[in-house]
Parts: C-alpha cells; sequence; structure tokens
C-alpha cells in the first residue's frame, strides 16, 4: 500500500462532446505533455482515466512547484485539484488517510494566514509522504475556535464492486473525522468542527475507482467559480491586500462564515484553469493584430475556443517607429504563455496606405484602409491555409466600428470575420486585457498605422455600395501593392 500527492486535471466542456470527444481529449494531452516535457523528469506521467486527467510522478510525490506553472494556462482546462491518490482499499485505513488528509488541509490554511508556513502550492502543506501532520489540535482546535467550521464527505463509487455505498463510505470517514475534532476541541476548549450536509465550509471528496483519490473542495471556491464577472469578489480585493480569498458572502451569510471569508482561510486545494477548448482543435485563423487593448483580447478569446492563432501586424515605417513593432512582438509574447507560441506575420504597408491616402476621399479613409487590411489578411490566410478572420472590433465603440462600418467593410474578406469583442464594453475588455496580462503593453505610448492615418472626421454611416464601387476604380493599382507587401512580410514564431 502507498499513498502519494497528484494533481487530478479536470476539462469541463469536452466532456459533453460525443463523437469527436476523443479528438479533443488527445488534442488537450498532448498539448500538456509537450509542455512538461522541458522538466525532463522521466518518472513524470500523464494519463487519461474516466473524464479526466492523472499527472503523477512514478517515483513518488508530484512535485507541483514545478509542474503548475506549465500547464496552468492551457487552454481547455476546467481546473485542477491538488489530491493523493493511495492503493488502501479496506475501509479502516480510508478512514485514517481521510482523516489525516483533511486535518492537513485546515493546518495549511491557517498556517498560511498565521506566516507559520512558507507559501508553497495550495493543498499540499503540512504532508509528509507519508501524510503525517503536526498533532491534529493545531488545526481542529485553530478552526473551531476561529469560526466552527463545517464540514461533510461525499464519495463517488465509480468503482462498483467496492463493497460499500456511496454513503456508507461517507459516512465512516466523516465519522472518523469528527470523532478526532471532538476530542482534539475537548482538550482544548473550544467549539468543536460540526457536520453539515447542505451548506459545508469544507467538501472532503473521496473518489473510488482503480485506486483511492482524496481531495478538498470549500464553499469559497465553489462560489467563486460561478459568480459572475463584474461583481466586486474577495479574489479581486486578495490581489490587492496579498492575502487568498476566495470570493464575496452576500449581507445575510452567517457571522460564523464571514468570519472565515474576511481572515482569508482558504481550505480549497482546486485551482481554477483557463476553461475553453484545446488551443488549435477549431482550426486555423488569422488575428488582425495592433498594439491596442482590443486585438490582444480578441486574439486571446478566439484561442481559448481552440482556433490556431496567426498574428498579422501592419507596420508603417517612417511614420512608426521599430518601438511600435517591438510592441507587437511583446503582446504575442505573452499571449503565448496561453498558445505556446504565437506565429507573427509583419506586413510593410506603407505604401498601400500612402496609396489609399492620395486616392480616396479623406472622410472615407479609414473603411479603405481596413478593407485594405482584410484583402491582405485574406491573401495570408490561403497561404496559412487558416478557415476564418478574427478581429478586435467592438460594436459602436468608433466611427470605423459602427454596423454600417462593419457592413462596408465585411465584403474584403474571404473568410469568415470572427470578432470576439462584439458586444463586449470597453471596461470589460480593458479588465480583460488586465487579466491576460497586455495592458501594461498595449498602454505603451508608440501609435500604429491605424492611429497615425486615422481621418479626422470619418464617416460613420458608408453607404456599402458606394464604397466598393470606390475600392473598384482604383483596385488594378491597389492589388499589386498589397501582394507586394505580403510578398515582402518578415514572420517570426513568438515564444513565452
Amino acid at each position: 500500500m502507498y499513498t502519494k500527492k497528484v494533481l487530478l486535471v479536470k476539462y469541463g466542456e469536452i466532456s459533453l462532446r460525443k463523437g469527436n470527444r476523443k479528438h479533443f481529449e488527445h488534442v488537450l494531452l498532448d498539448a500538456i505533455r509537450a509542455n512538461l516535457k522541458p522538466l525532463n523528469n522521466e518518472g513524470l506521467r500523464v494519463s487519461r482515466e474516466q473524464g479526466r486527467f492523472l499527472v503523477e510522478d512514478t517515483s513518488g510525490d508530484l512535485d507541483t512547484f514545478a509542474v503548475l506553472p506549465r500547464i496552468r494556462h492551457i487552454f481547455g482546462i476546467a481546473g485542477f485539484c491538488h489530491a493523493i491518490k493511495t492503493t488502501a482499499r479496506d475501509i479502516d485505513d480510508l478512514c485514517e488517510i481521510g482523516q489525516k488528509f483533511f486535518a492537513a488541509q485546515i493546518n495549511s490554511a491557517f498556517e498560511r494566514m498565521d506566516g507559520s508556513s512558507a507559501q508553497t502550492e495550495s493543498g499540499f502543506e503540512g504532508m509528509g509522504g507519508s501524510l503525517d501532520v503536526s498533532p491534529v489540535k493545531s488545526g481542529f482546535a485553530a478552526a473551531a475556535a476561529a469560526a466552527a467550521v463545517s464540514f461533510k464527505v461525499e464519495t463517488k463509487r465509480s468503482d462498483k464492486n467496492y463493497p460499500l455505498t456511496s454513503t456508507e463510505i461517507s459516512a465512516a470517514i466523516g465519522e472518523k473525522i469528527l470523532l478526532t475534532a471532538e476530542a482534539s476541541a475537548a482538550s482544548e476548549g473550544v467549539p468543536p468542527i460540526k457536520v453539515d450536509v447542505r451548506n459545508p465550509e469544507i467538501t472532503l471528496w473521496v473518489e473510488i475507482r482503480n485506486d483511492v483519490y482524496f481531495y478538498v473542495n470549500s464553499a469559497q471556491a465553489r462560489k467563486s467559480r460561478n459568480e459572475q464577472r463584474g461583481h466586486m469578489s474577495y479574489a479581486a480585493r486578495s490581489r490587492e491586500s496579498g492575502y487568498n480569498f476566495s470570493t464575496c458572502e452576500n449581507e445575510s451569510a452567517s457571522v460564523t462564515r464571514r468570519l472565515v471569508h474576511e481572515t482569508g482561510y482558504n481550505f480549497s486545494a482546486y485551482e481554477k484553469g483557463e476553461g475553453g477548448l484545446p488551443y488549435g482543435s477549431s482550426g486555423k485563423g488569422v488575428l488582425l493584430l495592433s498594439g491596442g487593448f482590443d486585438s490582444p483580447v480578441a486574439g486571446y478569446l478566439a484561442a481559448r475556443r481552440g482556433v490556431e492563432i496567426v498574428a498579422v501586424y501592419f507596420h508603417s515605417p517612417p511614420f512608426v517607429s521599430e518601438r511600435a513593432a517591438d510592441k507587437v512582438k511583446d503582446i504575442c509574447r505573452q499571449l503565448a504563455k496561453y498558445t505556446g507560441c504565437v506565429k507573427l506575420c509583419v506586413v510593410p504597408f506603407t505604401d498601400t496606405q500612402v496609396f489609399l491616402k492620395e486616392n480616396v476621399p479623406h472622410e472615407k479613409l479609414t473603411i479603405l484602409l481596413k478593407r485594405a487590411m482584410l484583402h491582405i489578411a485574406s491573401r495570408l490566410a490561403e497561404r496559412e491555409r487558416a478557415l476564418c478572420l478574427v478581429t478586435g472590433d467592438a460594436v459602436g465603440q468608433v466611427a470605423s466600428q459602427t454596423v454600417h462600418s462593419l457592413a462596408s467593410v465585411e465584403s474584403a474578406a474571404k473568410f469568415p470575420v470572427i470578432r470576439p469583442l462584439a458586444t463586449m464594453d470597453k471596461r470589460d475588455i480593458m479588465d480583460m486585457a488586465e487579466k491576460i496580462g497586455t495592458h501594461e503593453i498595449s498602454a505603451r505610448p508608440y501609435e500604429d498605422c491605424c492611429t497615425v492615418f486615422v481621418a479626422k472626421h470619418p464617416e460613420n454611416k458608408p453607404n456599402f455600395g458606394v464604397i466598393e464601387k470606390m475600392e473598384a476604380r482604383f483596385f488594378r493599382e491597389l492589388s499589386p501593392k498589397m501582394d507586394d507587401a505580403l510578398n515582402n512580410a518578415e514572420f517570426f514564431d513568438i515564444l513565452p
């Protein structure tokens, strides 16, 4: 019999797939293995079993410090559970292991707040390889004194040959935890931990499969995953205070529960993943990337839905500096933290822009420039065998993004144009840019070609037919310039 620390990698939306589920699972599994390969650990094993992946070290406990940073931002992963895996099958052994693991979680949560232990990956503090923990009274008594923490045990019995039912297993392990906690609380003279099967502060999960797995989840973490974006949460406050809050409670919450949340104790060994679909599982698209706030977020959201990104940036020297191009490369470098690599195409756009400026009315310049960009992006998509274009347009944000303007631009594209930000407010876009780490880069004061050549009074309700007829008059001259621009483009493979 052995017991060791492992990582359960859970995926969400993929589990709803039917005929092509295996395709998505294989893409995600390959991404996890590829990201862990640089660790050069021959003992690392990533396997698929019954609706999730198991990451373990065949030589012993998993080093989550090394593993998690490499797979935390992989698209398609719903979350990570810091767990223990044991080959024990006897219920008495499982009760002992479950009680010690549960005590370790409470001990570590309070130690993190008290500053009595170094910060480590959540979920494993206080547990040795044999699951020996400090005297249980330090965990149970501290929890009871601080907030009279409530708990329950939940069992999933995938192995139907196991002699006990899920309810019987939960009852046996819960009784062991409760009796140990009551004895500890009595010796310390503090209120005991409580059982609450409806709204527990902590849930100890037990999964009976070929082996047995234990992990914990807190009420705060569950609620955090369900709360709507835009509401101020304890997670937001934690970034400012340094504490590890999970969510905010409403005014009707009990005093006891507010005490646990407001003091920042987080008992959960669950970490939320990026979600979405595995990168590259939905085909390839060309992202029109500028140095602004919007297009990087659009690229992130498209990639999160499984679209492999080829970014195209339109560079206009000497009207813009090389620092503008460097900024775009840095944005790609940040996006590559989620995708692994971003292919960037830098297109020299100066001749095309100057030609359009000299041949179209000033108020229509912006629309014609955007059409030229879509023409070039479409030609790049053909070469890259991409299936769509991705832009950072948000309806009504600027004159060139009104519905009339978007309709006038759309016909220049030979492929479907995906606009992930179409209905988002600017504030939401900025918040997302902060979340993914592109906000500071986009805020650098280097103008791109769009801002340099923008019309002072652009037309915001252009006529679709008029725009197409105007472009048709000089398209024979314009098309070779666009071909030359793409032929002289530079390509970069940007890594994190």
